[in-house]
């Protein structure tokens, strides 16, 4: 665990704190900026300067956390696991902001942050701590040495991060204690309460769940190296695997450690640097271990693909239906097309929840 690694206790009195409901995406962008953040700032290594966001607390009828002698491990709280790294911390930043802002027990959420050991933990802690005060978290060092060696080079060059593979580690990197998390990518927003995705069912057998999309051409993740292996081809014989994004996940850390999915995986990413057999990133591996034992996750709880392709990352129009959590994957990225004066126009309901502090906005 990091020396720098904190948990922050609450230190405000419970009052009740309205969940707002998204029945349509303007009310959405509407009510996130009457919640505007205030004019507070702190400023990161690269001058960027984070505003304070507006203090949330639990309902009346949340459950208490606070008499675990492990808040930490307390399994009544909805504990949420992101990474952060200073190109993404701008995405993180309001991607907590939203979780909080549309939880109904905002007090009792944890959050469990991995970084890379090289980097600078006591500037994301201060960073973290200056806009939400009263947030507990803890920050968990990364090894990426250890997976840097089985990162083969991919469509992208931003999937090749290793910190995009640590959530084949969360198991190992967080404390035993916690049984349940909900994964999340940094480039999302959510307009609903986390604590319904957290709360979904995983039967005795089942390790993870996520929204899956089985009309998407599941043969086009793997080469034809891949396929035209017999005994590889037979990986999915008597499952039905179809797609999932691995940017929202619901995962059983218990059962992982049990089946030691960890090493699961890294077998399928030693296998593909001798044979190449995908050609995206972190996911396929997933893929190969999980696709088509997953439980299903209504697709309102990740609309993603926002950021466009991975090549061009041109605008995207929303998928049909419900929407609880909007997620820019893909090459574009919100903050930096409203920063290009290129925006999309689904960007205007991330903007709301950006913290940053512009050189030219108007102190109040």
């Amino acid at each position: 665990m990091s020396k720098f690694a904190l948990v922050i206790p609450p230190n405000h009195p419970h009052r009740h704190h309205h969940h707002r409901h998204h029945l349509f995406l303007l009310f959405l962008l509407i009510s996130a900026i009457n919640a505007a953040p205030s004019s507070a700032t702190t400023t990161t290594n690269n001058d960027q300067k984070f505003k304070e966001a507006p203090q949330f607390y639990n309902a009346p009828n949340c459950p208490s956390i606070n008499g675990t002698t492990n808040e930490m491990c307390s399994h009544e709280a909805v504990h949420v696991a992101m990474t952060l790294d200073a190109a993404y911390l701008r995405g993180s930043m309001a991607a907590i902001f939203s979780i909080l802002q549309h939880s109904s027990c905002p007090q009792n959420i944890l959050f469990h942050f991995v970084s890379t050991s090289t980097a600078d933990h006591r500037h994301l802690l201060l960073t973290i701590t200056h806009s939400f005060p009263s947030l507990k978290f803890q920050i968990y060092p990364y090894d990426s040495s250890v997976v840097s060696g089985l990162i083969s080079t991919s469509i992208r060059s931003a999937l090749d991060s290793p910190l995009n593979y640590a959530r084949n580690y969360l198991a190992d990197l967080l404390p035993h204690c916690i049984h349940h998390i909900v994964y999340l990518d940094s480039d999302l927003v959510l307009v609903d309460d986390i604590a319904k995705l957290a709360a979904t069912p995983l039967d005795e057998n089942t390790v993870l769940a996520a929204p899956e999309y089985c009309n998407a051409n599941f043969t086009s993740y793997f080469t034809p190296t891949f396929w035209s292996n017999p005994t590889l081809s037979l990986t999915f014989a008597g499952r039905k695997p179809c797609y999932f994004n691995t940017g929202v996940m619901v995962i059983d850390l218990q059962k992982w450690r049990e089946g030691d999915y960890t090493i699961k995986i890294i077998e399928w990413m030693e296998l593909q640097k001798r044979k190449r057999i995908y050609e995206l990133g972190s996911l396929p591996p997933f893929l190969l271990v999980f696709a088509g034992t997953i439980a299903p996750v209504d697709h309102r709880w990740n609309q993603h693909g926002l950021g466009g392709d991975n090549y061009r990352g041109l605008c995207r129009n929303l998928h049909p239906g419900r929407v609880s959590l909007l997620h820019w994957s893909g090459k574009g990225k919100p903050w930096v097309r409203l920063d290009a004066n290129r925006p999309c126009p689904l960007d205007a309901l991330w903007a709301p929840y950006d913290l940053l502090q512009t050189p030219f906005a108007l102190e109040s």
